[in-house]
Parts: structure tokens; C-alpha cells; sequence
């Protein structure tokens, strides 16, 4: 696969400076960006390897490993499909996405942390409440948040896997679901996930005492139709999983889709849904593109995974005591945990696809005054 001849590092390091000095971004969100522009340099250090079949020469330079990086993924993404195959009933499992009118975003805006938590309890309290009201069970569901679109904006949005069994109040596993397409009735999951969050939302608002600013806008997103997108059912647990393995470990943006950066902007690649999807080239202005990168920063230590009822670490953790076999598991490195996922090797000759890189040399960091850390740290002495 050959590397992309753009990459978000390369519109950070252009245009870098002129948004720091234009939108005054906070510390973790500069901490973010100066990873990302180091990720995989000489600035982060890394290690020489040598093939012990044709002698080639390799330097390969360290990752920033930030979860917000579109080029530190991919192992991850892998490993967390496998750990939740491990830990997946083998039941059908549906697909449901809860979505939030763009309205909003204002109120997102004010503390995205906070507003993404009481996201995540109303979804899970819309699940929880149809699983005990429909079928007498609780039920389980494993949840992913998205903050963006197509192109960039604010879109919060979550994602979510939920089985077609549930725990009753014996203790057994019960089978639920209505007999048809869906596990839950649509059009029912949209009202009462609307009236949960928006209930949650007003407190919140009223409590911080900006009730009135907002009343008019918590209104308009209240007379708007609410959607949550449900899929049927996927005929494997492992399907479903591998499925939503697709949205875990994404980033606002990949850097497949840049296509070309100049002096003014960066044109990428979006779909666009209101014409089939179709993708269509897009140009923003390099501070611009930026602002919105960083508006789906998430917080500090913010959790955007999150396993809810039979799912839970509770449930989990009583499943283990009952079966202590569960936990044994091979021991082997995350380079064999890879190959065995994926089947790259990393320690093989990209040369003569024979021999066996080993490690001659370790690179130590290298801090260069032209590098974005530089910039920022001169912005805010």
C-alpha cells in the first residue's frame, strides 16, 4: 500500500502557526496537534534494523500513539475486535445509531465532555428502559461515539452493537426482540431517546444558569423530527462485531482522503449522503480545517468506548468467577498478535520479502526548533 502523498501532519505543519495565532486553541488540544505532527519522525525517535538475509537497511521511526493520530490505529482497531469476539454472546446482534439534531452543537460547545457523558446515559437508559419494559430483561449494549461528518462538522452521533438476549429477573438468558426486522420499534426509540436527553440536557443548562439564552434553541431541537437508524439483525456475532470494528478506532479524518494541499486550504474527499453517497472533492482554508479537527478532540481521559448492562466489566467480571478457564490466554507480543490478526509482519525484509529485520541501533528523540512544539512553545511563553 503506498503512503498517502498528503497527511493531516503536513497541514498541521503549514498551518499550524497562523492557527494557534488565529483561534487560540487550549493546551491538550496544542499537546494533541505537536503529536501528531511528530508521529513517525526523527523528533520522536526510533530504531535502525538491519535484514539478516540481504542487509538492507531500515530506520523506522517511533509513533505518537495518540488516539486521535490517523496513522496509530490500525493495531488497535484489530485487538479490540478480537477482545470483543471473546467476550460477544453467540447471538444475532443489531446495529443502532442514535443521532442529535445540529441545533445542539451550541450547547455541545460549551462542554463537550459533559454533553458527550449525558449522551451516552441517555442512550443507555433508551436501551435499558425498552430491554425491562418490552421483555423483563436487562439487557446489554456496547457503544462507540463519533463527533463529526463528512465534512468536518459537528456531528455527535453514537454507535451501537445490541444482542438479541437480555438477563430476566431469574438470572437466565432470554431471547428478545419483536418477531420482525428490528429489535425495537424505531420511530418508539427516537421519541423517548428525545425526551432523555433533552430532560437531561434542560437540567443541566438551568443548573449552569444560562436556562434563557438557550430556551428558543432547546425548543427548535425539540419540534425536530429525531433519528436513530437501526439495522437488522447481522446473522453472526462476529459480523456485527467486525462491523462496527470499522467505527472504534476511526479518526475525524483519514488521511487517504486529502487531495492536495496548497498556500489558502486542503481539498479532501467527502460523501456526499444528499446525492447516494456520492464522493465529491471539498476545499477548506487551512485554519479552517484545523478549527474543526480539533473540535473532535476529545476531552482528556474521556472514555469513547463503552460497554453497557450484560456487556458491562460487572457482568464480566461474575462470568470470570464462574469460569475462571476464561482468562487464560496465550502469551505472545503484540507483533505476534498482529501477524496472527492481520498477517503483516513487522519484523520482515519489505526488500526480499526472506530474511528478518533485526535491531541495530536505537534512535534517540530529536527536538528541532522549526518543529509545530517549537511554535507553540513560543506562542505561550
Amino acid at each position: 500500500m503506498s503512503r498517502p502523498q498528503y497527511e493531516v501532519a503536513n497541514v498541521i505543519e503549514r498551518f499550524g502557526k497562523q492557527f494557534v495565532a488565529q483561534c487560540n486553541p487550549n493546551r491538550y488540544h496544542r499537546r494533541v496537534l505537536n503529536a501528531l505532527s511528530q508521529c513517525r519522525t526523527s523528533e520522536m525517535g526510533g530504531h535502525v534494523h538491519a535484514c539478516d538475509s540481504c542487509g538492507q537497511i531500515r530506520v523506522s521511526y517511533n509513533s505518537c500513539r495518540n488516539r486521535h493520530c490517523p496513522k496509530c490505529q490500525a493495531s488497535k482497531q484489530a485487538f479490540w475486535v478480537e477482545d470483543l469476539l471473546q467476550a460477544t454472546l453467540p447471538v444475532k446482534h443489531y446495529h443502532i445509531v442514535f443521532t442529535v439534531p445540529h441545533e445542539l452543537n451550541q450547547i455541545c460547545i460549551l462542554d463537550d465532555g459533559a454533553f458527550y457523558n449525558q449522551l451516552f446515559a441517555a442512550v443507555w437508559d433508551t436501551l435499558r428502559t425498552f430491554g425491562y419494559t418490552r421483555f423483563g430483561v436487562e439487557t446489554g449494549a456496547v457503544c462507540v461515539l463519533h463527533t463529526w461528518g463528512q465534512n468536518l462538522s459537528l456531528h455527535p452521533h453514537v454507535h451501537c452493537i445490541v444482542p438479541e438476549t437480555g438477563l430476566s429477573l431469574a438470572g437466565n438468558l432470554k431471547t428478545i426482540g419483536t418477531g420482525g426486522k428490528y429489535l425495537y420499534p424505531v420511530r418508539q426509540l427516537s421519541v423517548t431517546f428525545r425526551g432523555k436527553l433533552m430532560d437531561i440536557t434542560k437540567r443541566r443548562i438551568k443548573k449552569l444558569g444560562v436556562l434563557p439564552q438557550y430556551q428558543k434553541l432547546l425548543d427548535t431541537a425539540w419540534q425536530k423530527p429525531w433519528v436513530v437508524f437501526c439495522e437488522p439483525a447481522f446473522g453472526k456475532p462476529e459480523h456485527v462485531i467486525k462491523y462496527l470494528g470499522q467505527y472504534t478506532h476511526r479518526v475525524a479524518i483519514s488521511n487517504d482522503r486529502l487531495l492536495g494541499m496548497d498556500d489558502t486550504g486542503v481539498t479532501f474527499l467527502h460523501k456526499d449522503y444528499a446525492d447516494n453517497a456520492t464522493q465529491k472533492p471539498i476545499k477548506l482554508e487551512g485554519v479552517e480545517f484545523l478549527r474543526r479537527f480539533c473540535q473532535h478532540i476529545l476531552p482528556l481521559r474521556f472514555v469513547k468506548i463503552r460497554r453497557y448492562g450484560i456487556y458491562s466489566s460487572r457482568y464480566r467480571a461474575l462470568e470470570l468467577k464462574a469460569n475462571p478457564k476464561m482468562v487464560i490466554k496465550p502469551i505472545e507480543t503484540s507483533q505476534q498478535r498482529l501477524l496472527r490478526l492481520t498477517g503483516f509482519d513487522v519484523y520482515l525484509c519489505p526488500v526480499c520479502k526472506k530474511g528478518t529485520m533485526h535491531q541495530m541501533e536505537e534512535l534517540p528523540q530529536v527536538r528541532a526548533p522549526t518543529t509545530f512544539y517549537a511554535i507553540l512553545n513560543d506562542q505561550y511563553k
